[in-house]
């Protein structure tokens, strides 16, 4: 049994990208491998195949290691719902709610779940691919560490340190993080990776000659600036897009304080006849033919922010005009009459007054839901697969129009008289060709093309794959990785 970690000196620095580029790698040298997050903090999850909850980054980097996302996969989820609060997520199951110096008295029990669940995985795989999270060098975070250096040192794997380059001062970072270790930790670090990397590698080879002297530790390799390269995020918004083609649909996605799995949009991005903007706070609604509210992790504050930037007044003038209201998760609860917290789960116990929308009410409730479904949209009938996690149970009226039947016998969602308003709990949905393109005719876009969004990530994970045979040393890969 190998473990192997990947750390950065900063948030993106690419860890992520770097450890589903190592899970495809190590597959093809027919190595079983599987990918380790002890503590993530994200907004995008996804539900496992035994029924819990995790880091979106993860689930696709099982896809790279043709595994079914696992729980074990990242024991330690932390979900903010303020500023200074979290829920906390253990192996995949929600436990409780708390602030960030709550948190740092319980991280020696969240350790416990991490290192279980590496014992797990390690007895059933030869190789476990780690990722850590932000930097081991945050001074204020080290004591009771279980993200980066201190779960390293508490199963004794080596460390791959990773920078990305496009930022700047890539040397400063390398160097400044390495110092800032205690000197075991150092030693842990067997090599420097460069991220994003753009122009002539000789230019650079100076300064690479220069670190390996300076550290005594070796550079593994320098991977490009991909452009083209699109990956789930972990957290961040991405909003690059394909070359659209002359007739697109215009969708609008407002962009909430505390939006969950803004990865529902990555296949509309992609679309070359979607035309997808995010708006941010103090910008104005633009004319569209489709207003999206995303999944919300603290709906009731998002919807005051909704309010207090004017967008409710711009739904309601979209609407009257003739366009149409998508709202998947926290936006279907939105889109209701009422949304009620009476337990305080995502902030100040209390009820909030939704769009009015649709004809129905949604109460939280402590137990969170989470499944992977199938079933057949409303609209066309066509064929859909996604994911559920939300702690709401909605009912009214308003239900009895369903948006989805699944294949498990349940209805989901709603839909209004004039076929306007649609809304869902289903994340994903638009990952599916037949439902995605359902979706864009009814948003009103003609002779839509359907778009294969799987098959473009495998094929991305693929092309990362082929990345690290060219660019980095595998013959140390190999020794690290223990093949």
């Amino acid at each position: 049994m190998t473990t192997l970690m990947v750390q950065g000196t900063t948030s993106d620095a690419g860890k992520s990208t770097l450890v589903t580029a190592l899970c495809r790698w190590a597959t093809r040298q027919g190595v079983a491998v599987v990918p380790f997050k002890p503590q993530n903090m994200a907004l995008n999850s996804a539900v496992t195949a035994d029924g819990g909850e995790i880091g979106r980054a993860q689930a696709v980097q099982a896809q790279a290691a043709f595994l079914e996302p696992h729980t074990d996969m990242n024991p330690v989820l932390l979900k903010p719902n303020s500023d200074t609060g979290a829920q906390v997520i253990i192996h995949g199951r929600a436990v409780t709610t708390m602030n960030a110096v709550a948190y740092h008295d319980y991280k020696a029990i969240a350790m416990q779940a991490v290192l279980a669940s590496h014992e797990r995985l390690s007895a059933a795989y030869p190789l476990v691919m780690v990722e850590g999270a932000g930097s081991p060098a945050e001074i204020n975070l080290r004591a009771g560490d279980i993200a980066n250096m201190g779960f390293a040192e508490a199963v004794d794997c080596p460390v791959l340190l990773i920078a990305d380059i496009n930022r700047g001062g890539v040397f400063a970072h390398l160097v400044g993080t390495l110092e800032l270790l205690s000197p075991s930790e150092q030693a842990r670090v067997k090599g420097f990776i460069i991220n994003r990397f753009r122009g002539d590698i000789a230019l650079l080879q100076p300064g690479l000659d220069w670190l390996e002297q300076r550290t005594g530790k070796p550079v593994v390799g320098v991977l490009p600036y991909v452009m083209d390269l699109h990956l789930e995020a972990e957290d961040g918004i991405d909003q690059r897009q394909t070359d659209k083609a002359e007739q697109v649909l215009k969708v609008v996605v407002p962009v909430l304080p505390r939006i969950s799995n803004h990865t529902d949009f990555d296949p509309l991005r992609l679309h070359p006849q979607v035309d997808l903007q995010f708006v941010g706070p103090g910008q104005a609604i633009p004319s569209a033919d489709l207003i999206i509210l995303p999944g919300s992790k603290s709906v009731r504050s998002d919807l005051a922010y909704l309010r207090a930037n004017g967008w409710d007044a711009a739904i309601n003038r979209h609407l009257r005009y003739g366009g149409k209201v998508l709202g998947i998760c926290g936006g279907l609860q939105m889109l209701g009459e009422q949304v009620h917290d009476p337990l305080g789960l995502e902030g100040a116990a209390g009820s909030s007054a939704g769009l009015g929308l649709l004809a129905f009410e949604t109460q939280l409730e402590a137990d969170k839901q989470l499944r992977n479904v199938r079933g057949r949209l409303a609209l066309e009938n066509a064929a859909v697969s996604g994911y559920e996690i939300h702690a709401g149970v909605t009912s009214g009226p308003g239900l009895e129009t369903p948006a989805v039947h699944l294949d498990d016998g349940r209805c989901d969602g709603a839909q209004s008289a004039d076929g306007q308003v649609f809304g869902t709990y289903l994340h994903g949905l638009f990952e599916s060709p037949e439902a995605s393109a359902a979706l864009l005719r009814w948003a009103g876009l003609s002779d839509v093309q359907e778009v294969d969004y799987h098959g473009l990530r495998e094929r991305d994970i693929e092309r990362l794959a082929d990345l690290v045979e060219k660019h980095l040393d595998t013959g140390l890969l190999r020794q690290l990785c223990g093949i």
